[in-house]
């Protein structure tokens, strides 16, 4: 994870295997898709009889046991990882969102923002959920579809269709488990094939972790059902352009996972050729901020020639749920993610690659340590352009006022920051180190040039400051 990145979407998992211990299987692919979401976990289970969700604050790790995924059996399961962006991290909003009549139960994760969320709720109107997430929104109008006589397909096939804005959801009855991605596929679904089902995630790593051969995509505006029929496919809404979240390769996405016929760790690293070619400049060695400016870093070295080394050293088991530092501590500078390593970079000028900037702040913290444990020079290289517009599909990036580029030019966040010098790389660098096309990819917090339109307002809370969103 970069110094300051964007914040994490959600993992989604869903699989269909009976015979299999789909609870536990659930559990690794969620686990490998920790990165994606830190706040909550959770796990819905059917035996085609029953559905059972287990859910809870903080990591994967934390939420389950060996205990807990024993009383979760059945043939399907969906799971979730949740970084909060629509609606507070609260256990209320911990996924997956459960709705039920008492004859016929649903469960669905969700990743990704709806931007008609204001409309949806007015449709939803008042209810008794204390939930304050686009999710539980969607879960309610689909259970309120099947109390009025429909299927669960029946109903996501007329509920997906009025959705504006980035999902990918993954959804359970008591007997099969749908997957649907929007009509842009802003946010990343997979398919893969187990020895006895199909299971879906949000990245391949996680069908890799599970065994499960990769099979394809889901296509965006496509909802897929998995169950004893096998795996059908039906299309709720034409795709009028495809929009992937382009943030998926900077950072979002493990490196050892695949999209578009590419390991993202491959882009990173061609993206770190780009940049050499781009920004080149005299230095000592090439620090890659872990983990995300690793593959970036390796690339930058092999163009430039510069030694790639080991500058800053990363803990890695600082979650959201750590326990954060008094101000008095973080004002005596408690290094809780990165610390340098002066006897590497004494004396030497440093090359620093990093996905992004967002705020500033912390890539000026890391200039400052740099720079206190012997660095003569440092040189910032960025593996994207300057984030100058806020994302209103899924990633928490802030206000516009709150990214440092959004009024500052490169050489104004270089002075902020501390560097010696500073590179962004180009938008047409960093598409080009995906072997995709530009249009392919939402890049709005880069251009300003958002695929679906974005209502005033549109925000990450936007549901708590409605008055008939709680009881």
């Amino acid at each position: 994870m970069g110094a300051e990145s964007p914040k994490e979407e959600c993992g989604l998992f869903g699989v269909w295997a009976p015979g299999e211990d789909v609870s536990r299987l659930t559990y690794f692919g969620l686990f490998a898709q920790q990165h994606r979401g830190q706040e909550s976990a959770g796990i819905a289970v059917s035996d085609g009889q029953n559905t059972l969700v287990y859910k809870d604050m903080g990591l994967i790790s934390q939420v389950f046991s060996e205990a807990t995924l024993a009383t979760l059996q059945g043939d399907l399961a969906i799971g979730h990882t949740r970084y909060s962006t629509t609606g507070s991290s609260t256990w209320d909003n911990a996924q997956p969102a459960f709705k039920t009549d008492g004859e016929r139960s649903i469960a669905l994760g969700h990743n990704g923002n709806l931007v008609n969320t204001h409309e949806i709720a007015e449709r939803v109107g008042r209810r008794a959920s204390a939930a304050t997430t686009d999710s539980d929104l969607v879960a309610t109008l689909l259970a309120r579809r099947m109390g009025e006589g429909l299927d669960l397909e029946a109903a996501a096939l007329e509920v997906l269709p009025t959705l504006e804005g980035a999902f990918c959801f993954v959804i359970l009855d008591e007997r099969s488990v749908f997957a649907a991605r929007d009509p842009h596929g802003l946010r990343p679904l997979a398919i893969g094939r187990l020895p006895n089902g199909f299971c879906v995630a949000s990245e391949t790593c996680a069908l890799d972790l599970v065994g499960a051969t990769f099979v394809r995509d889901v296509e965006p505006g496509e909802m897929i059902r998995i169950d004893d029929r096998g795996l059908h496919s039906e299309r709720f809404a034409e795709s009028p352009r495809k929009a992937l979240c382009v943030f998926e390769f900077v950072y979002l996405s493990r490196p050892d996972s695949r999209m578009r016929g590419v390991t993202v760790h491959e882009a990173r690293r061609e993206m770190g050729r780009l940049l050499a070619r781009e920004h080149p400049v005299e230095a000592d060695m090439v620090v890659g901020v872990p983990a995300t400016g690793h593959s970036a870093a390796q690339g930058y070295a092999e163009v430039s020639g510069i030694a790639y080394g080991d500058g800053l050293i990363k803990n890695s088991y600082v979650g959201r749920t750590f326990i954060q530092p008094s101000q008095s501590l973080r004002e005596r500078g408690v290094k809780l993610k990165l610390n340098p390593l002066p006897d590497s970079i004494r004396g030497k000028r440093l090359v620093v690659v990093d996905d992004s900037i967002v705020r500033g702040t912390t890539t000026r913290q890391i200039v400052q340590a740099l720079r206190e444990a012997g660095a003569t020079q440092v040189h910032i290289r960025i593996t994207c352009p300057p984030i100058k517009w806020p994302c209103f599909y899924g990633i928490d990036m802030s206000t516009r006022n709150e990214l440092v580029a959004s009024d500052l030019s490169v050489e104004e966040v270089r002075a902020f920051v501390g560097a010696d010098s500073l590179g962004y790389l180009s938008l047409d660098g960093l598409v080009g180190a995906t072997g995709s096309q530009k249009d392919d990819f939402c890049r709005a917090c880069f251009d300003g040039e958002y695929p679906i339109p974005i209502p005033t307002e549109a925000g990450k809370f936007v549901l708590e400051d409605l008055p008939f969103t709680k009881s």
